[in-house]
């Protein structure tokens, strides 16, 4: 060997050359292997529970204000999260505010304060948390499973189970492995491993109830040690093409009691659809954190608002198709685009019903429909049928001869742009979604009326609507003149 090259060998320091020599066995290890070699680099051998938290910023995943644009921002004060890998639980803790005037979600109107949140899950059962009361949120289930086996100890514990593979790329001059896996009816994943077995990134999809299979990117940066287990210090997270997180992570934990257990009354719960008419041929349709209202037509049915997903669409659909002998649900009316009013538009259009939604919100749900749903295939998937939408661009009055359906927008919310109410002429009722949530009755009015209330109570003045009742599709039935009582009127 020439004189120069072997000079310049005994140049290389010996922690290069170990490198090297690990960079060329990566070349060659197995999925297993690479698994292993993380598992113990990171510390998760022996790793049962992990609890971490910090502060830093989000933003409210599927309540745009505009259709297709970014999701609010927000500001986390506080963020925790508490895993348990024996057991498959998870609660994550959060006081959060509003970052910017505009959007959904029910963080507090800017400047208003915060809004506590508790979320929790144990195997298949996920629940929300007020004080000491216990609330099932079936429809979190699948996001909480895909929170708690993404996280960097988590998806190796998950991609070992899960008969994964590996493939090998050059990213920056470094040889990482590309470890992926399904967790069947779940998600999908690919977890990077870099050369030192930590993980850095990990892309998943899981299904949504109104976009279909979506695109998650998780990534890890910023590894200090805890004792026997390395933890990242910055977690940031993009869902559907736009950021969720960013954490910056204070205190870590390892394997310390999760308390995570299945409060009484959440396993094995089901929505609870219950009917009341509200008028002749109209029924109020509750029992659970979301509405709908059901109105007869002369050959048919039109719901207005098919919510959360299929768990609470479909019964609610079955309901509605019994109201009126002969008739089925025809038309479903959104009152606007946000996913907890809209994640039940597939469960119908797998039923044949056109979908009325705002002219503003019609393309974007013409394009997000036509998604595939495969990882979990819901009603619309395993029907076959493709979305039917109309729009409403400020006004449309829908008629069979007889009854009158007026559909009109709330001009200037800042709830939602195309944030859309529906008016019934000879009932004088009004069905509305968010921008007035009646609270207990008889309550004081409050010394500062809501923005949102004062919004609505303006739009029925401006359209000279003569109102009664008023359906929300979150509460109770109320009447108008408590609305009038809570903005001062």
């Amino acid at each position: 060997m020439n004189p120069i090259c072997l000079a310049a060998l005994r140049l290389i320091a010996p922690a290069a050359l170990l490198a090297l020599g690990a960079c060329a066995s990566m070349n060659t290890e197995d999925a297993t292997a690479v698994l292993q070699r993380a598992d113990k680099a990171m510390g998760g051998t022996t790793l049962k529970t992990v609890r971490y938290s910090g502060s830093g910023t989000g933003t409210t995943f599927g309540q745009a204000y505009q259709p297709g644009r970014m999701w609010p921002r927000i500001a986390y004060s506080s963020w925790s999260r508490t895993v348990d890998y024996v057991t498959g639980g998870l609660r994550e803790d959060a006081a959060r505010s509003r970052n910017e005037v505009t959007g959904g979600g029910g963080v507090p109107l800017m400047g208003a304060g915060e809004q506590r949140t508790s979320g929790w899950l144990l195997g298949s059962n996920a629940w929300n948390m007020a004080g000491t009361t216990a609330s099932p949120a079936g429809i979190a289930v699948d996001g909480r499973i895909h929170d708690l086996w993404t996280t960097p100890h988590g998806v190796i514990k998950a991609a070992m189970r899960n008969n994964a593979t590996v493939a090998f790329r050059d990213e920056g001059g470094r040889r990482v492995a590309a470890v992926s896996f399904a967790e069947p009816g779940r998600f999908s994943a690919t977890a990077w491993i870099n050369p030192e077995g930590l993980v850095e990134r990990v892309d998943s999809r899981q299904p949504n109830p109104v976009m279909g299979d979506i695109d998650v990117m998780t990534t890890y940066s910023d590894y200090k040690d805890f004792g026997a287990m390395k933890f990242p210090m910055r977690i940031r997270q993009t869902q559907g093409g736009f950021p969720v997180l960013d954490l910056e992570v204070k205190e870590v934990q390892a394997n310390v009691p999760s308390g995570i257990e299945l409060p009484a009354g959440i396993a094995g719960a089901t929505e609870r659809v219950t009917v009341e008419q509200a008028g002749p041929g109209v029924w109020f349709i509750a029992g659970g954190s979301h509405n709908s209202v059901a109105i007869e037509m002369r050959d048919h049915i039109m719901l207005v608002e098919s919510p959360l997903g299929d768990s609470r669409s479909l019964p609610v659909l079955e309901a509605a198709n019994k109201l009126a002998a002969g008739k089925a649900v025809r038309y479903v009316v959104n009152s606007h685009h946000h996913f907890d009013h809209s994640g039940g538009l597939r469960a119908a259009v797998s039923q044949g019903a056109t979908l009325v939604t705002s002219e503003m919100a019609r393309p974007y749900f013409e394009a997000t429909l036509a998604n595939p749903n495969l990882i979990k295939p819901d009603a619309m998937q395993k029907s076959g049928r493709k979305a039917t939408v109309t729009g409403v661009d400020g006004k449309r009055v829908f008629s069979d001869g007889t009854r009158n359906v007026e559909v009109y927008y709330i001009n200037d919310s800042v709830h939602a742009q195309g944030l859309m109410m529906v008016y019934l002429p000879a009932e004088k009722i009004l069905v509305e979604a968010d921008a007035y949530t009646p609270g207990p009755p008889n309550a004081p009015a409050p010394a500062q009326p809501n923005a949102n209330n004062l919004n609505i109570a303006d739009n029925i003045a401006r359209l000279k609507l003569d109102v009664d009742r008023i359906l929300p599709l979150h509460g109770r039935m109320t009447s108008m003149r408590e609305l009038d009582t809570m903005v001062g009127r």
